[in-house]
């Protein structure tokens, strides 16, 4: 999927620590939403998700889905 970041905000969450380790979400014009690494300044590869694919993975944290055995 090739999907246009350019504009978009980039937000971390308010929990994340000054070490700079977290993940920063956009959304694009067309709702799809975008993943990449604070560390990379902007700089990184993206990982983009179609609005289906990110509320099935929020779903899942919120359902516990990821927790660790």
């Amino acid at each position: 999927m090739n999907v246009d970041f350019t504009g978009a905000v980039w937000r971390k969450s308010k929990h994340s620590g000054p070490n700079g380790n977290c993940v920063e979400v956009a959304f694009s014009v067309d709702g799809n939403v975008g993943v990449r690494d604070s560390k990379q300044h902007g700089n990184g590869p993206v990982l983009a998700f179609t609005p289906g694919e990110w509320d099935a993975f929020v779903a899942g944290v919120s359902d516990g889905e990821f927790k660790r055995a």
